[in-house]
């Protein structure tokens, strides 16, 4: 049983080494929220909000998670005693959605319970693999940068390429990388820059054998990517459109996907990821592991899920120094021939780099109990 005594919001800011670039933003700053969460007996689990400081990938941003981690969740885990972190599912239950703010307290459980249990994370979760392959996402920019950048990335050994695309800059951007790299795993994201009248332009990239095609319609649609699928060879991989179990159950029913895409922090935390993975397992949906340019704490909780037995496809789970010049957690996270090695160490894996998070801390508060 954990009974929290000290809640502590770390308001934190970093520069990516490089911008990044979708067809919804640019993103140079990465604002976030760390959590430590401590109990009755000092042991303390780390979470990540790994919300954008403006509402462009969903609803939340870091001032509201702040806020409704501060004003609802801490209050709720003041008033109960947790057995597991699962417990959270129930506890949360009366706040709206909310996900990213749930799942960055609910990650600091999963840490705080692997650590009182002398269990790494990905053990705890049920994970079976000791090691996990890597993918890298490429932004929009101009083809033959994207190229170099692609060529690097190769070299490097990373098993997966997916590259960020719009209407204007799909067929030719897709067509140069195919022509200059023929057999690369490659797939496309779209992040809702499509709507059902460009179905055309959808279907023009089945010729180029792409694993996926990710979110191509509405953040919020299951029903138009249905009629879509239905036109394409190339998979349609949900994103943005799954939030819940529910919203994948639906999803696979209707076969609005073919693959679904799952993000610890935009599913509300590593229960309903674990419970969404399943499904798709019941129903042979392949699943992989979304990123969301993660701090080192989530991107521990991201190499935890992606060691689950059903997570067939390399994710977006790849170097810290692809990002940082220096991430807040040591050691830095490795890729090697491709593959990221999964901690057997208590928790996450990984230690704060207590000096590093003092530099790039903005604000820093400690959630009281009433």
């Amino acid at each position: 049983m954990m009974q929290i005594t000290k809640i502590t919001l770390y308001l934190v800011e970093q520069t990516l080494k490089t911008p990044f670039i979708s067809s919804l933003e640019r993103v140079e700053e990465r604002e976030s929220i760390l959590i430590k969460i401590k109990d009755a007996e000092g042991f303390e689990g780390w979470g990540e909000v790994v919300a954008f400081s403006s509402p462009w990938y969903t609803e939340e941003t870091v001032k509201t998670c702040w806020h409704i981690i501060e004003d609802f969740l801490a209050p709720i885990l003041y008033r109960n005693t947790i057995e597991h972190p699962s417990d959270t599912i129930d506890l949360f239950k009366g706040i709206k959605r909310n996900q990213m703010a749930k799942s960055g307290v609910e990650t600091a459980l999963w840490d705080l319970y692997s650590k009182r249990n002398g269990m790494s994370l990905a053990r705890a979760i049920g994970g079976t693999r000791t090691r996990i392959a890597s993918g890298v996402v490429v932004g929009i920019s101009e083809v033959n940068e994207m190229i170099n950048t692609i060529d690097k990335y190769v070299n490097e050994g990373y098993k997966r390429i997916k590259i960020k695309i719009k209407p204007g800059n799909d067929y030719h951007i897709v067509k140069s990388i195919r022509d200059r790299f023929p057999d690369l795993p490659l797939m496309v994201d779209a992040n809702s820059s499509y709507s059902l009248e460009q179905i055309d332009s959808l279907k023009a990239l089945d010729s180029f054998g792409l694993m996926m095609i990710e979110q191509p319609l509405e953040s919020d649609d299951i029903v138009d990517h249905a009629k879509v699928q239905k036109h394409l060879h190339t998979p349609i991989c949900l994103d943005e459109s799954i939030v819940t179990y529910e919203d994948a159950r639906k999803a696979i029913e209707l076969g609005s996907c073919k693959i679904i895409n799952i993000k610890v922090g935009r599913v509300g935390g590593l229960t309903e990821a674990i419970r969404i993975q399943n499904l798709c397992k019941e129903n042979n949906i392949p699943v992989w592991c979304g990123g969301m340019l993660e701090m080192g704490v989530s991107r521990a909780v991201n190499i935890a899920l992606a060691s689950l037995d059903h997570f067939s496809i390399p994710g977006d789970v790849s170097a810290s120094a692809r990002y940082w010049e220096e991430d807040i957690t040591v050691p830095e996270v490795k890729v090697v021939d491709g593959y990221i090695d999964v901690p057997e160490k208590p928790g996450i894996g990984f230690d704060l780099n207590m000096k590093r998070l003092k530099a790039v801390t903005k604000y820093k508060k400690e959630i009281l109990s009433n």
